[in-house]
């Protein structure tokens, strides 16, 4: 492993790594965070969305390659994903399998590494109360870390509500997929952000709206889900202007996307992964 120079270190110092989600897309961010791990860069503020939070739990405890055989092997062996899961958990995932299984038994999470590690890690969720961002962080109870990594990875509509504290919550990239405003809000002055899309990308705002019967109960939720498009794409805007002025630095896909959010392609995936070690590589700092 190659350790950081004191030239690495001192731009770290200032720097936060921002994780988008993306549903299967993550595998990308599980190449790039394994080659951050091969190289000893480390962040002293980690902030990760969905799938981002995810694969960001196995970077924080230094586990190479763990979120690669969560996303890749798992998924090869168990099939987790499949509508036959909204029969038997009212979820197109197998959560149980992906955050009580998994983490506990099938490859246990190093929860102790994850306590000690220096570095902040912070996971984003929606409130679905007040359709508002919920930024969290947990280094001491093992439990309330899945609640809330499970939580962030709720997609709506096809995965149920996660309550955490008590406070139903659903994934975080509801309201805010690309955090690097609340990253510098935080007092981070750069940034490395990753994403799963390619540069240019925009969602196309199609003027849908969440039907009035589903999430009757959370009407700040429907809103925010009905904003959701316009929102992401302003971020990605963002993203782009803070590039151009040198403020971040962004690892994107380069070529072609052809991976879904639920993708169950695993030659797909593994090439994913390889494109996002790579670009990770070509990254000097």
């Amino acid at each position: 492993m190659e350790l950081m120079d004191n030239s690495l270190t001192k731009w770290m110092e200032g720097t936060a790594l921002v994780l988008e989600g993306g549903g299967m897309r993550g595998v990308f961010t599980c190449g790039v965070l394994d080659n951050f791990m091969d190289r000893g860069i480390k962040f002293p503020y980690t902030i990760g969305v969905s799938a981002g939070a995810c694969n960001g739990l196995s970077y924080m405890s230094g586990q190479r390659g763990r979120a690669k055989f969560s996303n890749i092997d798992l998924l090869e062996k168990y099939r987790y994903i499949g509508l036959k899961y909204l029969v038997s958990q009212h979820n197109i995932m197998d959560f149980k399998l992906l955050f009580h299984e998994f983490p506990n038994r099938i490859l246990p999470y190093d929860y102790e590494a994850y306590f000690r590690s220096e570095g902040r890690y912070v996971m984003v969720t929606t409130n679905c109360l007040t359709g508002r961002a919920e930024y969290m962080e947990e280094k001491q109870d093992p439990e309330r870390v899945i609640n809330i990594v499970q939580a962030s990875s709720s997609l709506p509509f096809v995965c149920p509500i996660t309550w955490v504290d008590g406070v139903p919550m659903l994934d975080g990239g509801i309201v805010d997929s690309i955090p690097v405003a609340h990253a510098m809000g935080e007092g981070y002055e750069r940034a490395v952000v990753v994403l799963t899309r390619n540069k240019g990308y925009r969602k196309q705002l199609h003027g849908t709206k969440v039907p009035r019967f589903i999430y009757r109960k959370y009407p700040r939720l429907q809103v925010a889900i009905n904003q959701r498009c316009e929102l992401y794409n302003r971020q990605l805007e963002e993203v782009e202007r803070l590039e151009e002025e040198g403020r971040i630095r962004v690892i994107r896909p380069e070529r072609p996307i052809v991976v879904d959010r639920i993708e169950r392609d695993i030659s797909k995936l593994k090439d994913l992964y390889d494109e996002g070690y790579a670009c990770a590589a070509k990254m000097e700092f």
